[in-house]
């Protein structure tokens, strides 16, 4: 079965920095684009960065500078380095995988992990 397990999350302080991980299993990792979503409580879900097959990387503009994804293709990871966090930053942080090859299968989702940015 396909497996998405996201780890790394909880509570920092602004400006403090945490790496989340994302261990997928069940899939040929090297044809999955991967990318890490969030969504806060009464906000839309959004795009946070994205990192292709060929490790091309995508951020969102309130991430850019701050946040680094990258991926582990001998542990089939992705991770996600954030870095400089402040408080509208903290939401659940979900993992996705989108099969690059065959575009119109519906991508999986992973449970979530929860990151709090506070004082």
């Amino acid at each position: 079965q396909v497996q998405l397990v996201e780890s790394g999350g909880g509570l920092v302080q602004p400006g403090g920095s945490l790496r989340l991980s994302c261990v997928a299993s069940g899939i040929t990792f090297s044809v999955y684009t991967m990318a890490w979503y969030r969504q806060a409580p009464g906000k839309q879900r959004e795009l946070v960065a994205s990192i292709t097959t060929s490790s091309s990387t995508n951020y969102a503009d309130s991430v850019k500078g701050r946040f680094a994804i990258s991926r582990d293709h001998t542990k089939n990871t992705v991770h996600l380095q954030m870095n400089s966090l402040r408080p509208e930053d903290t939401a659940l942080y979900y993992c996705n995988a989108k099969n690059a090859w065959i575009r119109d299968r519906q991508p999986y989702w992973g449970q979530g992990t929860q990151v709090t940015v506070a004082s």
